[in-house]
């Protein structure tokens, strides 16, 4: 069996699926953050930081907004 990391021996083993369900990406996961995705990834996480999870007795959970009067990031 050939050598790889496991994303690719993984790609390698669902080929039947690929053909079926359609093509996935085989790029690299071992490559330099761009700093377009850097500060697309700050964004992101500061969108994240606006939302409180909140979780009911029954498992279920929900998010609702930390503060309700900030509306700069919606």
């Amino acid at each position: 069996m050939a050598k790889g990391n496991n994303a690719d021996r993984f790609m390698r083993t669902t080929g039947k699926l690929r053909a079926i369900f359609g093509p996935a990406s085989r790029t690299s996961l071992q490559h330099e953050m761009t700093e377009e995705n850097r500060q697309l990834l700050a964004q992101r996480q500061a969108e994240t930081q606006q939302w409180e999870t909140i979780r009911r007795a029954d498992g279920s959970t929900y998010v609702v907004p930390r503060n309700p009067n900030d509306k700069s990031l919606r």
